[in-house]
């Protein structure tokens, strides 16, 4: 499971930078919102989301679960145990909320602008917050 949840990572990060340039290029040159947009939109935020449920499930069986439900202030206390026990997942849920609003704010939109710029700053904050919280020590 922890295979699975690690290559899809690299999936969802491919798919979410290309929907935040598509973004901000798109916003930038004032280019209509086509099909192709909503598109890159939609499978950023369906990628991102099986990546949730995958995420979940590993967490579940992982040894860091295991050690937050034994002892948490020993988790606590340790940098990298606390970034994988706590900070990355809660991180990852609060980039799919943002994405989700993304999604959902943009449909409400009715200009091109405006729908460019809502997926740029929420799918590109988003961004932001998974990798700052990707364990890189243990991803690469």
């Amino acid at each position: 499971m922890k295979d699975v949840h690690s290559y899809w990572a690299y999936l969802v990060l491919a798919i979410l930078i290309f929907a935040v340039i598509n973004a901000i290029v798109g916003f930038t040159q004032k280019k209509q919102f086509k099909d192709k947009d909503l598109r890159i939109g939609l499978f950023a935020l369906i990628v991102s989301h099986i990546q949730l449920l995958i995420g979940l499930a590993w967490y579940f069986m992982s040894p860091w679960y295991k050690a937050l439900k034994a002892d948490a202030g020993t988790v606590m206390g340790e940098k990298a145990t606390r970034l994988l026990a706590i900070e990355h997942p809660i991180m990852m849920i609060l980039a799919i909320v943002l994405i989700t609003i993304g999604w959902s704010k943009h449909k409400k939109k009715t200009r091109d602008a405006e729908k460019f710029k809502t997926f740029a700053i929420f799918y590109g904050i988003a961004l932001l917050l998974i990798l700052s919280r990707i364990p890189w020590n243990n991803w690469l």
